[in-house]
């Protein structure tokens, strides 16, 4: 039961006027609807059309000072509603509001009871001193109204605010858990950039090495076969020393590998054949039963870069093995294939499950495998398949694309993506929701208070005929039926040839349900005579009770 859509409370206390006055609009609609559902039924209160003028704008003046001063503006229409049953609705709308808001428990439930005794407090000064009717009658009359327009409502709204709460914490640890694994995963990628650097310092500076040294063996020999081609070879051979100095002085910060599971260092035979079987061969030697398959001819001749990732295919599955599926059978296999190198590392079931948590790694080693074989171009997919089995299938370019390529790859520059226009229709059809919940809740409340004050005035407001001062000539049929009820059919039956003769010119009378008696056991009948909904006679008489 959402109110906020009719009258936010949420929204700031210098709103613009436009929205002040469509919700002084929405909330006399509200006041307007409750008043004519309550006077259709007789429950519309015996004030003239100036009090109620007056009162109704007092309700809307409360209402929207809610933003401002929500617990005085929901003080001010619980006394209002004991002396106006049409500001029911309203009432209950701030109350809902104001407690969705309240932020200490104890302050948000001391609000609540007041607001609720004080209604039963101006009925019963309202009826039972002013009026002239009986204090039962008003206790139940408040008590009505104080659980319809505050306490309801007031429950509601204390339910939705903690959920609030709830969801406000949850967006927040939601937010602070996806913070965490995007610094673990850049963490994850940086780490792998930076081993792939290394990898290229050790392979670049050991052929710029190579270079180097034949470079110096080639000036030798000019120099001693065509002196005048040996500062050519100077050139080259200097050329080559500086290009490695630059190299070490960009990429040598990084540090040589460490040992990792199955190799040493990146070396020529990384990622071939030999190299994959003695990874399998020493996951054997741990007691894992490995089956090996290698399709296609060897990878000497593929570029180092893809034989590395090749080789941290197969050993970071190996090694997620060894951790979290001790026991379990798997399968290798690579395929060189036209134009790409397909690794697939396949282990079944482990005998016994795993425990939740291992502590023997840290979780990033498949983030910093995708950003690898991102940055070469390939597709990585990690997951269970059917029949219990969990996969690690990479399948690789041969030829890796550019440098340039290879950055926008790994980091998503380039071209941007075409941004798909935010869903218009998802705000509305929310709105809408809520709108909807709202009318559906003042609806609910309504009917329980049309149902609630028709039980009540079915009771007996006065132990006789009213006084004066709550019934007397002038007065309209509905503010009479107010007071003292509609009319009994019973009644009406029992007075049939008993009554005396009606006023003339008199249009209908009023014949309200009573069960007072008198000594002599005669029922004591009060009679309404109208003209043009106007009451000109109020009468007294007693008939026999029905045998």
């Amino acid at each position: 039961m959402r109110f906020v859509p009719l009258l936010p409370a949420d929204r700031p206390a210098t709103s613009a006027p436009g929205r002040w006055l469509l919700e002084a609009a929405l909330g006399g609609v509200v006041l307007l609807v409750t008043y004519a559902a309550l006077r259709s039924v007789g429950l519309s209160g015996t004030f003239d059309r100036s009090t109620l003028l007056i009162l109704g704008a007092t309700a809307l003046a409360l209402a929207l000072a809610r933003h401002r001063f929500p617990d005085a503006a929901l003080l001010g229409l619980a006394v209002l509603v004991g002396v106006l049953p049409s500001a029911a609705m309203l009432t209950a709308i701030v109350s809902y509001t104001t407690s969705r808001r309240a932020g200490r428990a104890w302050r948000r439930d001391l609000l609540l009871v007041t607001a609720a005794l004080i209604p039963l407090l101006v009925s019963e000064v309202r009826l039972d001193y002013w009026q002239g009717g009986r204090w039962q009658y008003a206790l139940a009359q408040g008590g009505v109204l104080a659980v319809v327009a505050v306490l309801i409502p007031g429950l509601v709204g204390t339910a939705a605010g903690q959920q609030d709460q709830l969801v406000g914490a949850l967006r927040e640890r939601t937010a602070a858990a996806e913070r965490a694994k995007r610094s673990a995963e850049s963490e994850s990628r940086i780490q792998e950039r930076s081993r792939i650097a290394a990898e290229m310092h050790d392979l670049v500076g050991h052929r710029l090495s190579l270079i180097s040294l034949h470079a110096g063996g080639l000036e030798l020999a000019l120099d001693r076969q065509a002196p005048q081609l040996s500062g050519e070879a100077e050139q080259l051979r200097q050329a080559s020393r500086d290009a490695m100095d630059e190299l070490r002085q960009v990429l040598g910060v990084l540090g040589p590998l460490g040992r990792d599971t199955g190799t040493d260092a990146l070396t020529d035979a990384t990622g071939t054949r030999a190299d994959i079987l003695a990874l399998v061969e020493e996951s054997r030697a741990a007691g894992v039963p490995v089956s090996f398959d290698w399709q296609g001819e060897d990878l000497a001749e593929v570029r180092p870069q893809v034989r590395r990732a090749v080789n941290r295919v197969v050993r970071e599955a190996l090694t997620n093995v060894h951790r979290y599926a001790v026991g379990a059978a798997v399968e290798v296999t690579v395929a060189q294939l036209p134009g790409s190198v397909e690794v697939l590392v396949v282990n079944g079931a482990p005998p016994i499950p795993p425990t939740v948590t291992t502590g023997l790694g840290s979780g990033r080693g498949l983030d910093g495998l995708r950003e690898r074989v991102a940055v070469l171009g390939g597709r990585l997919i990690v997951g269970p398949v059917p029949g219990g089995e969990f996969e690690v299938r990479a399948v690789l370019p041969t030829a890796p694309p550019a440098a340039g390529t290879r950055a926008e790859q790994a980091t998503g520059a380039g071209p941007a993506p075409l941004a798909l226009p935010p869903e218009a229709g998802g705000r509305v059809r929310r709105q809408l929701a809520s709108t909807v919940s709202a009318a559906l809740g003042l609806a609910g409340l309504g009917v329980i208070l049309l149902l609630g004050l028709g039980l009540v005035q079915q009771t007996r407001p006065y132990d006789g005929p009213p006084p004066v001062s709550a019934v007397h000539t002038g007065m309209t049929m509905s503010q009479v039926t107010s007071v003292v009820g509609p009319d009994s059919a019973p009644v009406r039956s029992a007075a049939a040839g008993r009554e005396p003769a009606r006023p003339s010119g008199s249009t209908s009378c009023l014949y309200p349900y009573t069960t007072w008696t008198t000594e002599s056991d005669r029922l004591q009948v009060t009679r309404y005579c109208f003209k043009s909904d106007v009451l000109t006679e109020i009468s007294s008489f007693t008939t026999p009770l029905a045998p």
